[in-house]
């Protein structure tokens, strides 16, 4: 019984993990459409972004440790079901009774996270270094061009357009699953749900993808 409650209690942070996760996307992708209308615009919130405080100290000190956790856990959870599954899916043809995002989720899952270390020393490691390291001054127009100037190589373009790939059918399981995992199965919601996830899946990762194309052709 305690093996149980541990199991579900791991799934069960996990799912409040992956949620807090999802959130964050649909506001960094807010943030980062912005460089596509306007220079201004997309100075003006990374400015904000990047220098409040409570932003720096306290929300992206959670958001590591989301990241992070989601990680691990999820590492830690395919591990355990793997061990305690009696039967491969080869010899059990787990293809018929599961979709290949679900038995692939650790594959896709490892993908995105050497994709998120790319992309923080891109971004993150750039802007530590800034502002901490070097301690160089305050420039309020500098990010749009910092983002812009990232898009010029083709093969990191390629990159990050195959990780958002895989980030959407990771997101197009992981969505339902979360909810899943923290009770929500009503079959009046489930169908709601599940949409809901098949969009967001979608949406999401096209929209990094249309970001970094448009900085690519607008070199």
């Amino acid at each position: 019984m305690a093996g149980t409650t541990s199991s579900i209690g791991r799934k069960y942070a996990m799912a409040l993990s992956a949620m807090f996760l999802l959130i964050f996307l649909v506001m960094h992708l807010s943030v980062n459409l912005l460089s596509i209308f306007g220079e201004t615009a997309y100075n003006n919130a990374s400015q904000f972004m990047g220098y409040n405080p409570l932003i720096q100290f306290l929300m992206q000190p959670v958001l590591m440790v989301a990241v992070i956790f989601h990680f691990v856990m999820g590492f830690i959870l395919e591990i355990r079901n793997n061990r305690a599954r009696p039967v491969k899916y080869a010899m059990n043809k787990g293809e018929a009774n599961s979709t290949w995002m679900s038995r692939n989720m650790i594959i896709t899952g490892a993908v995105i996270l050497a994709f998120l270390a790319l992309h923080m020393y891109d971004f993150w490691y750039h802007e530590m270094n800034y502002k901490y390291i070097e301690g160089l001054p305050v420039e309020e127009n500098r990010f749009w061009g910092d983002l812009h100037g990232k898009f010029s190589s083709i093969w990191r373009v390629v990159i990050y357009i195959i990780s958002f790939v895989l980030l959407g059918l990771h997101l197009a399981h992981g969505f339902q699953s979360s909810f899943q995992s923290i009770g929500a199965r009503h079959p009046k919601y489930t169908p709601f749900i599940k949409a809901f996830g098949n969009w967001y899946s979608v949406l999401i990762p096209l929209g990094f993808i249309i970001i970094a194309v448009y900085h690519f052709v607008t070199q």
